[in-house]
């Protein structure tokens, strides 16, 4: 049985952030800072490049206190100081007028031949191992990360390898390992595991995800679920109550697509199934394209080219199918309220691949459930839209939340 283990040092220049025993060190002498500009300098350095905004510094240093602007600047240059930096050079500390903070290193202003930031302290490296269900499928898995476990349940389309490059997942990927580690895994059918199941079944979604938990080693733990995941999820709390410490479920859906009674719905439907089995395999992404605009319509073109590939890549259009087949009749409506664990539900208002009202109903029917609205459009939530800091800010907040001992071994 394992221990959490804490992070490294984060080091750049001649400074050395050390968490851990909470010391500023210059030159290898220790600087004495104010503890919120401590923390204020560790949430920086967590998120190298990042544009911060204001509010989400507010909410990560001061617990989302009302604090005055004069208050804020007057900290932000107490933190410049104490890494030799000022407001005129901003060498570390960069200031984006009326949005916020970026934490870039040793790059020069104006350079373009050179990056603004480079990875601060160990780069994280995911590990793949493989695990095999009980009916003989194997699943790949992967961990990445240090300290108390997170554990995200798979979901349409994953690839352990391309998703942890992809400008679509690995943001929210690394967010999620920056404090835990993190285990999730590819769909039966997806990616690493193996492609060509005979059972697509939720029970064997559900079992799959206690295969990797077990071959993981972990007793209790915050699960995350994405789209369908979110009623994997639910399905695995309500049988596992013991093991579930906190439930975050984004973008979810307790019922699938043929039991929301929408006849407009049902038309789409069948017309995205027979573009699957017709268009989805060829080398032209152009039918690939209606999904990637369905799933994330507000994404740049980067993006929305890797969502193309991760469709390509990641499973056959038969398998694609067959699993939109088994997504369109999951229903765990009546195992919401049997849910036990604290629960966080988030949902963007104008989500174009799965209605609001989809989330609500899951954030009504869990007893205590707290709900989210977020801004936005995309069904997959990315680094450039405003509603990703409000996710992370509302995530780490809930996982703050003193429910269990997290283990790992």
């Amino acid at each position: 049985m394992g221990i959490w283990v804490p992070s490294p040092p984060m080091r750049f220049a001649d400074c050395e952030l050390d968490v851990a025993a909470f010391e500023l060190r210059r030159n290898g002498e220790i600087c004495p800072v104010e503890p919120q500009v401590f923390e204020l300098l560790a949430f920086l350095l967590r998120n190298p490049g990042r544009l911060i905004t204001k509010d989400e510094l507010i909410a990560e240093v001061w617990g989302g206190r009302i604090v005055s602007d004069a208050a804020l600047a007057s900290r932000i240059k107490s933190a410049r100081r104490a890494i030799g930096d000022d407001g005129e050079r901003q060498r570390f500390i960069r200031t984006v007028h009326g949005r916020g903070f970026r934490f870039v290193s040793d790059a020069e202003p104006g350079n373009a031949a050179e990056p603004e930031a480079r990875p601060l302290g160990a780069p994280l490296r995911q590990k793949i191992r493989f695990c095999t269900a009980s009916d003989g499928v194997r699943l790949g898995y992967a961990t990445v990360g240090s300290g108390p476990p997170l554990v995200k349940a798979a979901n349409w389309l994953n690839h352990l390898e391309f998703d942890w490059e992809s400008p679509v997942w690995s943001h929210l990927l690394r967010e999620l390992a920056r404090d835990n580690t993190l285990v999730r895994y590819d769909e039966r059918g997806n990616g690493l595991s193996d492609r060509e199941p005979a059972d697509l079944s939720f029970d064997s979604f559900v079992r799959d995800l206690e295969t990797v938990v077990d071959a993981s080693g972990l007793e209790r733990f915050p699960l995350f679920g994405v789209s369908q995941g979110c009623a994997v999820s639910v399905a695995y709390a309500v049988k596992h109550p013991d093991r579930v410490s906190h439930l975050i479920l984004y973008g979810g859906y307790a019922c699938g697509r043929k039991l929301w009674g929408d006849p407009e719905e049902a038309a789409r439907r069948e017309a995205m199934d027979s573009l699957i089995l017709h268009g989805w395999g060829q080398d032209n992404p152009a039918f690939r394209q209606v999904f990637t605009s369905r799933f994330i319509p507000d994404a740049t073109l980067e993006q929305m080219r890797w969502f193309n590939e991760l469709q390509r890549i990641s499973t056959s259009p038969q398998m694609a199918y067959r699993l939109r087949q088994a997504l369109a009749v999951i229903d765990v409506r009546d195992q919401l309220s049997r849910v036990r664990a604290p629960t966080l539900v988030l949902h963007c208002r104008d989500d174009a691949a799965v209605p609001f009202e989809r989330g609500r109903e899951i954030a009504v029917g869990i007893p205590g459930a707290r709900f989210v609205p977020l801004e936005g459009r995309n069904h997959l939530i990315l680094e450039n839209e405003p509603a990703f800091p409000r996710f992370l800010t509302e995530v780490r907040s809930f996982l703050a939340a003193p429910q269990g001992q997290f283990v790992i071994s």
